[in-house]
Order: structure tokens, then C-alpha cells, then sequence
């Protein structure tokens, strides 16, 4: 059985704070979106590259893809075509988030229970030492938590981790 790759969007796939700077990151569109919660006033800005839609399909052959993202199902709407992917399955959060008195991510115990035991990496841009030592701790399975910098996005040195760590 193939690990689980585990993708955040904003962070990952959207470098939302690059939209701090006065022009779109190269390789990047800008795309204005309407999911859900945002149907009043001015659309979601969110930065996408199709270049990642390929590099994520080529993982494919290793990892099963998931959506690890808030955006959960409408992922599949929104930002799997227009990247490229299919559409994926993902993890359904909690409706009210339990955010952990010891400091680690809200999504940490949800992606570790999702996860079951299997091997997983994950990407995400709210991960911290915190998070990894937990999922040490808790995790029978082998598991990668890689941050991602939301200035920059996904990188040639990430794809060449997460292919490596799954090789």
C-alpha cells in the first residue's frame, strides 16, 4: 500500500502571503474564487501553479494524494482542476477545531487519526517541531511533516524530498 501524501492548500499549492507583493509570483496565475464563505464582497485571491498540478501527478506513482486543507471537498472544485489533478479524497475536519493546550497544530491528531497507522508525508505551512515530535510520539508509521514557506509555495527541493522519503 502506497503512503499517504497529505496537501494543504494555502501554503502549499497557494502562497498567500506572496500576494503581499506587487506582482504574481512567476509560475504563478491569480485566480479569484467564491468557495464557500466567501460570498460577499471582493473574491478569494489564491496564487496556483500548474506546474504543481504535474509534479503532483508524478508523486502519484508513489503516494495516494489526499486534500489536507480546509477547503476539504471543494478542493476538488476550486483547485484540483485548475491544476491538473483529479479529484481526491480528503480529510473531513471537525466542524469546531480543537486547537491543543500543548502548543501543536489543530490538525496534527486529525491527520495522525486519519492516517491510521499507514506511512504519511505531509505538507502544510503550519507545521512546527512541536508537530513532528508529536507525531513521533503517536504515529506507529513512518511520517514526514515537511513545512512549506506561504511566501514561496512548493519547491523543487520539496518534490525532491517527498519523492525521496517515499522511495
Amino acid at each position: 500500500m502506497k503512503p499517504l501524501l497529505l496537501i494543504d492548500i494555502d501554503g502549499p499549492l497557494n502562497p498567500y502571503a506572496a500576494l503581499a507583493r506587487p506582482t504574481v509570483p512567476e509560475g504563478y496565475t491569480l485566480h479569484r474564487m467564491r468557495p464557500t464563505g466567501w460570498k460577499e464582497g471582493v473574491a478569494l485571491p489564491v496564487l496556483l501553479s500548474t506546474g504543481h498540478g504535474k509534479e503532483l501527478r508524478a508523486l502519484a506513482r508513489r503516494y495516494e494524494l489526499v486534500w489536507a486543507t480546509t477547503w476539504m471537498d471543494e478542493a476538488n472544485e476550486w483547485v484540483g482542476p485548475r491544476i491538473g489533478l483529479p479529484p481526491l479524497p480528503y480529510i473531513d475536519w471537525p466542524a469546531v477545531p480543537v486547537v491543543p493546550a500543548d502548543g501543536t497544530y489543530w490538525k496534527t491528531r486529525p491527520v495522525v487519526d486519519y492516517a491510521d497507522g499507514r506511512p504519511f508525508a505531509w505538507i502544510d505551512d503550519e507545521i512546527s517541531g512541536l508537530d513532528t515530535a508529536w507525531v513521533a510520539a503517536h504515529h506507529p508509521g513512518r511520517a514526514l511533516l515537511r513545512r512549506i514557506d506561504p511566501w514561496v509555495g512548493l519547491t523543487r527541493a520539496d518534490f525532491e524530498a517527498l519523492a525521496g522519503w517515499a522511495a
